[in-house]
């Protein structure tokens, strides 16, 4: 080990010089080590990345059928190049000897035996090859129609094989559009894919036993509440209306009103929001712009004292639905827009055909600025945006957006929320047409 050599300082004293490093001094701006890459995930259909579309089961199905059926022609027709081409290099022509006395010609030119020994075999290898090469020309030609022929004759046996798999997925959807109530009930041999549709059969009876439960439970709770709250009003307004109450006491009885209207608002949302998450069975026609229009008139005079001014668009389109479930998106989207709105604000609302044969209603405000990531929770049941007073009995219960969003997907729709760049929302709601 060598001891580092030491300096002298201005006075005299003396301090040690740090050993030299054996690599140089890394760099401010020099890189950071690399962080080990993690493997992406294998997604499927990652072997044919090469296709200008996204393989399905079939067609990959069909590509491995014939691509076997492919490479099975190809060792066949190379093992039967290989027998064949040995067959004909054993074939050996007779020596012919000819006498002195015994003229040979090829062309008219007299030839020895040796030079015509030569000359027969060398016609005999050309021969061969000749042969060897149509031979595999030909059967490269059956093998190409016999392997259009496979990949055909797959492409129809993975479409029979795949069939129950269809059912299944078609059920799904029916399920996923309409009701827990349907069932696979799939038929046939005990195999894997009836295996696989009870198993879905089994899950969706008890998804459907649950979401009962569920909508049960909060139905009934709904319903006993209300009765206790109503009662409740009544007292507070029997007492209100007495001229004999202290002021005390009024300020008291407003007070516990405003909480039990709150309470009562509550109870009712639950109980539309229980309500609203089964799929429509009875679908009539209705005006979109009818229902916007009864909207507006019950929403005009809250918008009134709070000074907003609402402005409609309204052209005609039908759609298909239950007029009064609809009717409550309007409504819910009105007083949300007016509630959380600013003095001298506007509410816009519209309706129009949409793409595809859609209904459209948009209700746009002024307001508040919304930050980018709470939209996608403004939907949750009871979730404000953040600052908003969850005290103030007359901003809701934090169920309206709930309840448009489950009436909205009961009727097959979709709803969109978009942050205006002044502040406010734009609120798009696509309903089908009737």
């Amino acid at each position: 080990m060598t001891t580092p050599p030491t300096i002298g300082g201005p006075s005299g004293s003396s301090h040690t010089v740090p050993p030299r490093p054996d690599h140089p001094p890394r760099s401010e701006q020099s890189p950071r080590p690399a962080v080990e890459r993690q493997p992406d995930p294998h997604l499927p259909g990652d072997g044919l990345s090469w296709l200008p579309f996204r393989p399905t089961i079939r067609i990959r199905l069909t590509l491995l059928y014939g691509g076997m059926f492919l490479m099975a022609g190809v060792v066949l027709l190379m093992l039967m190049y290989f027998v064949v081409r040995q067959a004909f290099e054993n074939t050996t022509l007779p020596q012919i000897y000819i006498d002195p006395g015994v003229t040979a010609r090829i062309g008219g030119q007299p030839v020895s035996g040796d030079t015509f020994n030569q000359y027969m075999k060398t016609a005999l290898t050309a021969g061969q090859h000749s042969e060897l090469d149509s031979l595999l020309r030909q059967a490269l030609t059956v093998l190409v129609v016999l392997a259009l022929i496979a990949f055909a004759a797959g492409y129809a046996m993975a479409g029979r094989v795949l069939r129950p798999l269809g059912r299944i997925t078609r059920t799904a959807r029916e399920v996923a559009s309409s009701d827990l109530h349907r069932r696979i009930e799939m038929e046939g041999p005990d195999d894997e894919l009836k295996e696989l549709a009870d198993t879905f059969d089994d899950m969706l009876d008890r998804l459907d036993r649950s979401f009962d439960s569920q909508r049960r439970f909060v139905a009934n709770a709904s319903h006993e509440l209300r009765t206790p709250l109503a009662i409740n009003r009544t007292l507070l307004e029997v007492q209100l209306s007495d001229p004999a109450t202290s002021p005390d006491l009024q300020q008291l009885g407003k007070t516990l009103l405003a909480t039990n209207e709150r309470s009562e608002q509550l109870v009712e949302g639950l109980l539309l929001l229980a309500h609203s998450d089964n799929e429509l069975t009875d679908r009539r026609p209705v005006e979109l712009s009818e229902v916007a229009s009864r909207a507006i008139e019950q929403s005009r005079s809250e918008a009134g004292s709070r000074e907003v001014e609402i402005r409609a668009e309204l052209n005609p389109v039908a759609v298909s639905g239950n007029g009064v479930l609809l009717e409550r998106i309007a409504l819910n989207l009105l007083q949300n827009a007016v509630r959380y709105n600013l003095p001298d604000g506007w509410v816009e609302i519209t309706t129009s055909p949409g793409p595809g044969g859609l209904g459209e209603l948009v209700v746009s405000n002024t307001g508040p600025v919304v930050p980018g990531y709470e939209l996608e929770h403004i939907f949750e049941p009871f979730r404000r945006v953040k600052g908003a007073d969850r005290t103030r009995s007359d901003k809701g219960v934090g169920l309206g957006l709930s309840i448009v969003r489950s009436v909205v997907r009961a009727h097959g729709g979709s709803i969109e929320a978009v942050p205006r760049p002044g502040g406010g929302l734009t609120m798009r709601v696509r309903i089908p047409g009737a």
